[in-house]
């Protein structure tokens, strides 16, 4: 799939509120640290001028972000969440965002959850997973980070990471932001699990910076 266009659709903060549209849409999530804005950014070849701000603070992110791609789907970036030192109650309604945006039956098709590879999974990435699975929703896992890694390194982090998930080596991609390993991967993924067709348009201009 081919990045023509992107455009930032605006941010939603109730779990019952509309949604900029009535597109396709896949949601990212992650931990606060994963760097979930580095691998959207890249992913949609906006690497000069963002369209996901990255923030050095954990947790910047507090609400849906919608980017319009191609005028064919959105891509949803959820709250991150693990390290933001925020209180308790704003937590927990993040939390009640995120599940009641992927409760409706007009949200995202399919998730894509970021975990670091140089980590084991947290509770948090497990009982995501978990969630998304009761409601039979797909999931695709993406490994950040696996520059870090050398080859004997990655080779035993990717092996534990799959096993102890209990996942098919297909529903996981390694990637990094810094080569952009795993881009394409990643994107025939989405065209896939949004039953978009690929084709060879050429890349729009980078837009401007929106929140993230």
């Amino acid at each position: 799939m081919k990045i023509r266009s992107v455009e930032f659709a605006g941010t939603v903060v109730n779990p019952a509120a509309d949604l900029p549209d009535d597109l396709p849409q896949v949601a990212f999530s992650g931990r606060s640290n994963v760097g979930k804005s580095s691998l959207i950014n890249t992913i949609l070849g906006r690497t000069r001028k963002h369209v996901a701000r990255v923030s050095a603070t954990p947790g910047k992110t507090q609400a849906l972000n919608f980017f319009r791609v191609n005028d064919t789907f959105f891509l949803v970036d959820l709250p991150g969440f693990g390290f933001a030192k925020v209180p308790t109650s704003v937590k927990d309604g993040w939390k009640e965002l995120v599940e009641g945006y992927l409760g409706r039956p007009d949200g995202a098709l399919a998730v894509v959850h970021l975990m670091d590879v140089r980590r084991d999974p947290r509770d948090s990435d497990l009982q995501m997973l978990e969630y998304l699975a009761g409601m039979g929703k797909p999931a695709l896992v993406v490994l950040t980070k696996v520059d870090k890694l050398n080859r004997s390194q990655r080779g035993r982090r990717i092996g534990g990471i799959i096993e102890e998930l209990g996942l098919a080596e297909d529903q996981v991609v390694p990637f990094s932001s810094k080569t952009g390993e795993g881009r394409e991967v990643l994107l025939e993924a989405l065209a896939a699990l949004l039953g978009v067709e690929e084709d060879d348009g050429e890349p729009a201009r980078e837009p401007g910076a929106v929140p993230g």
